[in-house]
This record gives C-alpha cells, structure tokens and sequence, in this order.
C-alpha cells in the first residue's frame, strides 16, 4: 500500500485520467490544471508514486525553477511500470530537477521504496529491506532521513504516523479504512500527549476549540489517498486508489479503478470549479470548522465540537455510517475482481453510479 496526504495552497482538487507515452494512468491534480502535473496517482502497469515535499535535503541554490514534482511525477507515471523502470527513467530525465523531495513509488512486482530526490542526486529506501524497514515499511513526513539533522518539517506529525503503524504491522492489520481512520483523521499529539477523541476537548470541559497544530489533517489539507496494490503475479488492473477529496475528517473515501470512466463526483465540475466530493469538503471545513475569520492567524483556530462531541453529532462521526456503507458497496466487488483476475467495466460503472446516488442521497455533495 502507498498512502499520501496532500498539504498544498490549492484546495481544490480532483482525480483525472491520462494517456501517457506508453502508460494510461489516473492521479489527483489541482482543479484549475488541464495535464502536466500529477500530485499523487496511479498507472495501468500498477506503477504508482506520490511525494512529500522536503526541506533538509539541501538549499535551494540551483539555478533552476523549483517544484517541479507534479510535472515529474506525470512523466514518470507514463513511463515506468516498475521501481527499477523508475530509477532507471530517473537517472536520464534531464538535469536539474528542480525538486527537493521524497517520492514513494510501488509497483505490481511486490517493490516498495521511497526516493530521497534533490536537484541532481537521489538516495533509495527499500521497504523489502529489512535494515532499512524492519517493520516493512517506510515513513516521511516534510524532511529525508539523509536530509541536514533537525531540519525541515513534520516530524510531530510522523511520531503519530510511526506509531499508528508500527503497531498495525505487529497486528498484521493495515487496511485503507485504518489509514484514513487512524492517520488521516487523526487528532493525536504526541509532544502533548492528547487525543481530541478522548473527550476531554469538548463541552462541558473546554470551549470545543482547539489550535490546528501539528495534528495530521490540518486546514491546508486538500485529500488524502490510500493506494492498494497488488502481489506479483496478480493483474495490475485490480489496484485501487482510495480517496477522499478534501478535508480528510469532513470527506468519505472512494475507491477507484485504471479506467476511463472516472465518477463525475470526482472529476472537474465547471460550476463548483472542482470536483463535487472535494467542493462539499472544503464548504463544510471552511464553514464549520475553520470558520473564526476575525483579523489574520485565525485560520489556526479549529471547532473541534463540530467535528467530534459527546453527543455523537460531529461532522466526523456522521459520516462514519456513510463511509461504512461506501466500503459495504465496494468491497464486494473488488473481492470478485479479485476473483476473476480483473476488473469488469460494466460492473465497475454501476458500482460509481451506486455510490453517487447513495452519497448524493446521504447530503454528502
């Protein structure tokens, strides 16, 4: 599995689908692009990458445009099929590349690794490797292990990350439903030693607001992906991009295939200037949680009550029984494309017309 969760200034997002120079592939982009960049996705070869942006690898003195991980991303999802197609691909993609960054990248061949990327030079961490990954995984957050100490960003943020799965892995336990549960929608702080869910934040004990402070979802997060693989020898056809678009604790995930026949609940709607899913997220984020707007810095401020209460009527808790019955819909399709050894259209279709109509009539979007 390779999960991303988007921080950017561009909230508004949507999943596109695109043919490359040998691979179709599908990934999230920012709603105002038309193609060229891709900020986390997934190709028909089951060769899939995301990034973190990095800030310790080294300083910013190329002489060369910068942030360039979204336009080498779409290359290389149109290129590669494996992570020795990538590094390979990456060793000739002209220099410099005008990115300082981490890129997680695994393929249908059962690899795993994360790229360590500065302008000319770049250094891998193989999830199969156990020296490396002794939990058989790899975690970033905003700094790379073989980055400057102490530096770059988000290593509150990764304490929680490490520890959600270091202990799913002992469990033997990690599924799409504990990452967007326990990490994409956590509210734990390691340094505070709190938990948001415990209670003790809402009324009758506090005022039901709290800082947005090195929590994983924050008010500059546009999705949250989880990518599902599959083992070697399986049909690459059969991974699964799970999303939520949007303010990951006010969205509901939704699984989605390789094909062209993306659900218009997450492709570019005119009208809302984004894709319904992440539109309605963003609305409700933006009017019930991150709504104290009184002079600069209040965008910090979060209405955890609206999120989460004792009552049971936050935002978060809503939509629980919602993103329930998404999986209820889902996974028994993609338990039969398993079954069959691929991924029926047909089926497919009237699976993303099932969810529509069901978030539709739930009020989602």
């Amino acid at each position: 599995m390779m999960f991303k969760h988007r921080d950017t200034g561009e909230l508004n997002n949507r999943i596109a689908h695109f043919q490359g120079d040998k691979y179709a592939f599908m990934g999230l982009v920012n709603s105002p692009m038309l193609d060229g960049e891709v900020w986390s996705g997934m190709n028909e070869a089951g060769f899939c990458i995301m990034n973190t942006a990095s800030y310790n690898l080294r300083e910013d003195t190329l002489k060369c445009q910068m942030d360039r991980e979204g336009e080498l991303m779409y290359h290389a999802l149109g290129a590669c099929a494996t992570l020795e197609d990538f590094e390979a691909w990456l060793t000739t993609y002209p220099q410099p590349w005008g990115v300082e960054a981490n890129f997680g990248v695994i393929d249908a061949q059962g690899g795993a690794a994360m790229f360590e990327v500065d302008g000319n030079s770049y250094k891998m961490f193989d999830a199969n490797d156990p020296d490396v990954a002794p939990h058989g995984y790899v975690a970033r957050t905003n700094f790379s292990n073989g980055g400057e100490l102490n530096k770059g960003y988000g290593y509150v943020r990764f304490l929680e990350v490490d520890r959600v799965l270091s202990k799913a892995c002992a469990m033997g336990g990690i599924t799409p439903q504990l990452i967007f549960n326990d990490i994409a929608r956590s509210f734990r702080n390691n340094i505070l030693d709190i938990d948001l869910r415990s209670g003790d934040f809402n009324y009758p004990k506090t005022s039901g607001w709290f800082t947005d402070q090195d929590f994983i979802p924050r008010n500059n997060t546009s999705c949250s992906i989880v990518v599902q693989g599959v083992k070697k020898g399986e049909n690459p056809e059969l991974t699964v991009l799970w999303t939520i678009l949007g303010y990951p604790p006010a969205g509901v995930a939704v699984p989605l295939w390789v094909k062209d026949n993306l659900p218009a609940m997450m492709s570019y709607d005119k009208e809302k200037g984004a894709a319904p899913l992440s539109a309605a997220s963003l609305k409700l984020a933006d009017e019930k949680v991150f709504h104290f707007k009184q002079g600069g810095g209040t965008k910090h401020y979060l209405h955890w009550e609206n999120l989460y209460n004792l009552k049971g009527t936050g935002i978060m808790q809503k939509l629980v029984p919602v993103e329930e019955k998404v999986y209820q819909e889902a996974l028994p399709l993609q338990q039969k494309f398993y079954k069959d050894g691929k991924v029926n259209v047909k089926e497919l279709d009237a699976l993303y017309g099932r969810m529509e109509n069901m978030l539709k009539t739930e009020g989602v979007f």
